[in-house]
């Protein structure tokens, strides 16, 4: 462990413990399974959280999957028949196709890449003053004086 939080401490019944801010790891373990897995979020991580036909972004909560080619006519839950969808848009399509229904997607649905599954999202409002020295930046650093 390289960094702490001082505000925030794990807990048990009988440890007490500072929670890791900037930890260090000193030997890889390679993965077998290097596939990135079908699940509803990384579908959405996938489509970055954004409905693939209004291009609206209404929150993970008002966000559902649709097959591009209904089950009802032989669509697969895959890679490359599933869609992020908001429910008015996933409703408006319903089990037909993008030609009858008038439809069309934003971006064609496609499989991640092996190492689009090391990318991770983080939801913080700004960077925690732990990390500073440790990430790489592309880019100009907050600048809180501003």
């Amino acid at each position: 462990m390289l960094e702490e939080y001082n505000d925030f401490n794990l807990r048990s019944m009988t440890l007490e413990i500072k929670c890791p801010a900037v930890v260090r790891l000193l030997s890889y373990v390679r993965v077998k399974d290097r596939r990135t897995k079908f699940s509803r979020i990384n579908v959405f991580r996938r489509d970055h959280f954004t409905c693939s036909y209004c291009g609206e972004q209404p929150g993970v909560a008002n966000l559902t999957f649709d097959h591009v080619v209904p089950k009802m006519l032989g669509g697969k839950t895959t890679w490359l028949n599933i869609a992020t969808a908001c429910f008015p848009c996933n409703g408006k399509k319903g089990s037909r196709t993008l030609k009858e229904s008038g439809m069309t997607l934003n971006a064609k649905p496609y499989r991640p890449k092996d190492s689009d599954r090391f990318k991770f999202h983080f939801a913080f409002p700004k960077t925690p003053e732990a990390w500073r020295d440790y990430l790489y930046w592309t880019s100009e650093l907050d600048n809180d004086n501003e």
